[in-house]
């Protein structure tokens, strides 16, 4: 199979680097030191699950050389999802399938323009990971899953064929025939993930140990849970809670991309996770007030530095 992966940080970085050593064809879409240490070193992945290096590395920023892919994974930062979808359309050919694994709830409706939607199948990527250096992912944990299925409900040849190479890669992989709710399930623990460990500047251990931290964390979830149920998403209404009991099951120094992206003073993704939250509460008449805050409190660093 060949595939792009538009993106090549964490998520794109490692998935790709696993399917690139089964012997799939896969192109990594980079840029900046990033890209010079991957065509010089190779890309290489730190894991608990086994270390990869792929070297000679196919890496480029240009999409119109990479030409028609079968498959194009979305792993960039949710700011950059338009700017990827119209990056992406010099490797669209009539068979091209597209898959998000980025965060949040809203780059499918941001992508289908662009891209197309019937070209679209949704997905989630269940796992902590980060550009260590240039040209070198840290896999955090053991955690690495992908999720897919076609947006419409169901399964399809397409999303069979993306879950068998990714199994062959052994990547833990499954298919859902509603993806909309797994995402939004994914977005659920992510906001409240993300939101918490920014806001408090640590890891979950403390967090949950601590009985005011612990409550927060639920009270940021619970809100994620009650918008999704008002707009029709078919979440179970103590989904909070049941989120909160795997969190228990985390690492103890595990903390959210937006943790770190906060402490390294690099743009964050608050928009599109406590701040959607807050947009689609005001929107359904449901209440946010603690997503409310967190939105507050890490805005002013939103765009980029200060925070640490």
């Amino acid at each position: 199979m060949k595939i792009a992966m538009l993106g090549s940080g964490g998520v794109g970085g490692y998935f790709g680097a696993r399917l690139a050593a089964a012997g799939e064809a896969v192109t990594f879409i980079a840029r900046g030191a990033h890209l010079a240490a991957m065509r010089e070193n190779g890309l290489k992945v730190k894991s608990g699950l086994g270390d990869v290096h792929i070297q000679p590395t196919d890496a480029t920023d240009d999409t119109a050389a990479v030409g028609a892919v079968d498959t194009i994974v979305i792993a960039v930062k949710l700011w950059d999802t338009e700017a990827a979808g119209r990056a992406a359309l010099p490797m669209i050919g009539p068979g091209t399938t597209v898959v998000s694994l980025q965060n949040g709830v809203e780059c499918n409706d941001i992508l289908g323009p662009i891209v197309g939607g019937g070209r679209l199948i949704g997905g989630i990527a269940q796992i902590a990971a980060t550009i260590e250096a240039p040209g070198v992912i840290s896999h955090l944990g053991t955690m690495g899953r992908i999720v897919i299925g076609e947006l419409d409900g169901g399964t399809s040849d397409r999303v069979a064929a993306f879950h068998d190479a990714c199994a062959e890669a052994g990547i833990e992989s499954a298919t859902s025939d509603d993806i909309e709710r797994v995402i939004w399930e994914k977005f659920v623990f992510l906001v409240g993930l993300s939101g918490t460990t920014a806001l408090r500047r640590q890891p979950v251990g403390p967090i949950r140990e601590d009985g005011d931290g612990r409550a927060f964390l639920l009270s940021v979830m619970a809100e994620a849970v009650a918008v999704g149920r008002a707009k029709g998403i078919g979440l179970d209404a103590g989904f909070a809670e049941e989120r909160l009991r795997f969190i228990d099951g985390l690492p103890y120094d595990m903390a959210a991309s937006m943790y770190h992206d906060l402490m390294r003073q690099n743009r964050l993704e608050l928009d599109w996770l406590s701040g959607a939250v807050v947009r689609f509460g005001a929107g359904l008449g449901v209440a946010t007030p603690v997503n409310r805050v967190i939105y507050a409190a890490l805005k002013p660093f939103a765009a980029g530095g200060g925070g640490a």
